[in-house]
This record gives C-alpha cells, sequence and structure tokens, in this order.
C-alpha cells in the first residue's frame, strides 16, 4: 500500500471565553494580541481522528496545517506533541484580515502543493462560528466532502464516516481524495506524548526566531509564505474578505421570569408540554 497523506486544517484562535473591550480593532478585524491563544478545539477532535487512521494504516502521514501570525507554529508544536509527523505554517503578511472566503483560497492553493488524500478539519473556529471554511476549502479543490463526523474509518482507498445528524446519527462512504470536517462530540484528542514533547519542544518556525534561553534549538519547522504559492494577491487579506465585522459585544443574559418545581411526575409532566408548546425542545 502507498503512502496515506492526511492533512489536518488547524487553527490558533483567541480564547473567546474572554472577550474585552480592546477584543476588536478599529477597522473590524479580531485584535488576536489582546486575547489568550488557544488550539481551536474541534480542529484537536480532527487531529484525533487522523491519528487513529495512522494507528491503524501502515505508511499513513499527518501533516498540520495553520495559517496565522508567526506565535501559531505553537499549534504545528501541539499536534507534534500528539502525533503528528510533520506540520506547515502558513504565514504572511498578505493573509492579515482573512474572512472564511480568503482563508479557504489560501488554505486551498496551500493543499494543491501538499497534495494529500484526505483533508479533515474541525467543524468550525470558536472566533468565527461559521462553518464555512472546510466546505469552502473543498469547494475550491472540487472533492467531495462530508460534514458534521463523529468517526473516521479508512480501508482501500474508501472512507467510512459516522455523521451526526438533527434527529441521529447516518454513515455514509466515498472514496478520496475528500474533505471532511468533524464535530466536537467526535472523539477527545490524545494527550500530549512525553517522548514526542521532548523531541519537538525546541522546534521553532524561521519567523519567530530560534528559542530564548536555550543552549540549542531543535528542529526548524516548514514555513511557507505568498512566494511558494501560487496565488492571485487580490483573493488574500482584506481585500479578497467582502465580510466585514462591525462590532463585537458581551451580551449577559438575565433571568426575566422564573418557575419552582417540586420535581414530582405531575409538574414535570407539565413542564415539558410547556416546552415542546413554544417549539424550546422538539
Amino acid at each position: 500500500m502507498g503512502e496515506l497523506r492526511i492533512v489536518v486544517l488547524a487553527k490558533q484562535v483567541p480564547d473567546t471565553r474572554n472577550v474585552g473591550k480592546d477584543a476588536m480593532k478599529p477597522d473590524g478585524t479580531v485584535n488576536r494580541g489582546a486575547l489568550p491563544a488557544i488550539f481551536n478545539p474541534e480542529d484537536l477532535n480532527a487531529l484525533e481522528q487522523a491519528l487513529r487512521i495512522k494507528d491503524q494504516v501502515a505508511g499513513a502521514r499527518v501533516t498540520l496545517l495553520t495559517m496565522g501570525p508567526p506565535r501559531a507554529a505553537e499549534i504545528i508544536r501541539e499536534g507534534l506533541y500528539r502525533g503528528a509527523d510533520d506540520g506547515v505554517l502558513l504565514t504572511d503578511r498578505a493573509f492579515a484580515g482573512s474572512d472564511t472566503l480568503a482563508t479557504s483560497y489560501a488554505l486551498a492553493c496551500t493543499l494543491r502543493k501538499l497534495n494529500p488524500d484526505m483533508v479533515i478539519c474541525g467543524r468550525q473556529a470558536i472566533d468565527g462560528d461559521t462553518a464555512q471554511v472546510g466546505p469552502q476549502v473543498a469547494q475550491k479543490l472540487g472533492w467531495p466532502q462530508i460534514t458534521y463526523a463523529e468517526g473516521i474509518e479508512y480501508q482501500n482507498g474508501e472512507v467510512t464516516v459516522r455523521r451526526r445528524v438533527e434527529r441521529g446519527v447516518e454513515v455514509l462512504r466515498g472514496r478520496l481524495p475528500m474533505v471532511v470536517t468533524v464535530n466536537g462530540s467526535a472523539p477527545a484528542c490524545r494527550s500530549r506524548h512525553a517522548k514526542l514533547l521532548m523531541q519537538w519542544k525546541r522546534a521553532y518556525a524561521p519567523s519567530e526566531g530560534k528559542p530564548e534561553g536555550c543552549s540549542y534549538a531543535g528542529p526548524e519547522l516548514t514555513e511557507w509564505n505568498t512566494s511558494l504559492l501560487d496565488v492571485d494577491p487580490p483573493q488574500l487579506g482584506l481585500s479578497g474578505s467582502p465580510t466585514k465585522v462591525k462590532t463585537v459585544e458581551n451580551v449577559v443574559f438575565q433571568v426575566k421570569e422564573a418557575k419552582r418545581f417540586e420535581g414530582n411526575a405531575k409538574e414535570v409532566d407539565a413542564l415539558v408540554r410547556e416546552l415542546l408548546a413554544n417549539h424550546t425542545i422538539g
């Protein structure tokens, strides 16, 4: 069997649990420097699915691809700590301010160069909640896609995906190449491996510079910019982003009305009927 090449799209996102008044810049873009940066949660679920395939398929390789500023190299290292084989940091000032359309364009151009067999990514990023990048990448590549996956199996060039739908689960099958997006309800990503942590903790991207305070640097991570890709510059960054964010606000929900229940069967039944009647559930 030839090598199975899997690319996991991962994003470093601001921790939206700590959004404050400085979260947005005057131009409507996210002020990422004002927020703690974390590995997008559902991209970790996607990484776990890729690593499970790697565990089962001889010759499979998992590559992390992330687009962002130099500090996004931390996402590559986090993936390597958990079992990914390598990673690519896509960084360039030309990507700044990208919405989903410009992001998917840059990622698709990069994927054409990487030429993988399968692309796996999280359903959506917590800083945008659009769930658009994965499907847009598939459209730009001209590949089939399966979304909302909770489990992925691979055998002889065919992918079987267990997919969460509104009223249950369905199973879909398709042949590679393919893009699959993964839900947060999929299995959580495995923990860092101590041996891999020691191997990769001093790895660095060229734009980051060598780690400070270290007597020696580790391996150099792969870093690409627009000069290494076949891209149309007007489709990148702000110029290629028709979406504009006007403002971000903290919304605090307050209870306007409260009811107290004793918890007996009659009152529980009445509550369920009320919730069904106003379409809160069902």
